[in-house]
Parts: structure tokens; sequence; C-alpha cells
């Protein structure tokens, strides 16, 4: 993964529309504004790889391909970063 990858990972539009959905899907008063808001928080661990891996693989949407980011990833990114405060794992990843 590179800065780049995830760069480009947070302003795909589709991967952005995407994020809106679980957003709104899991009740979020504001899923366009959270969306966006958070779209470098919701690029969770191995994203950029997976993006990287399509786009130089010939994928032309990447962002839109739910076999290259699954829905599942996405809204386990989402339902972790809105865990309640006293839910939240404070480990830092090794």
């Amino acid at each position: 993964m590179t800065y780049w990858d995830t760069s480009e990972l947070a302003e795909d539009a589709h991967f952005r529309a995407r994020i809106t959905a679980a957003a709104a899907q899991e009740g979020n008063a504001a899923p366009e504004q959270w969306g966006y808001a958070n779209r470098w928080l919701m690029i969770g661990p191995g994203f950029a790889d997976a993006y990287a891996y399509a786009i130089l693989n010939g994928n032309p949407e990447p962002g839109k391909d739910p076999a290259v980011i699954t829905d599942g990833m996405i809204l386990s990114q989402y339902q972790y970063l809105n865990k309640p405060p006293d839910e939240i794992d404070n480990e830092l990843p090794e």
C-alpha cells in the first residue's frame, strides 16, 4: 500500500457512495456528510492494497466493485468507527 493508493481510494466517488449507503442503512442521520467527512477513516486494513491490485489488473472502477472491497468490509469499518466510547479497543495495532 502506498499513500497514493490510499489517497486515490479516499477520493473515489464510487467508494464514497458506498460509504454513504452504509451510513444510511445503519441509521446515520446525515449519511452524505458523514461519508465525506470520514472517507479517510473508512479505509480499513487491506482496503488500499485491494484497490491498487484491482487497478493494476485492469479494473476501471475498483471503488464500485464489491469484489474488490466488499460491502461487509465497509460495514465492519463503519460499525467499528461508530462504537460507543466504552466499547472501543484502545490498543494500537501492531
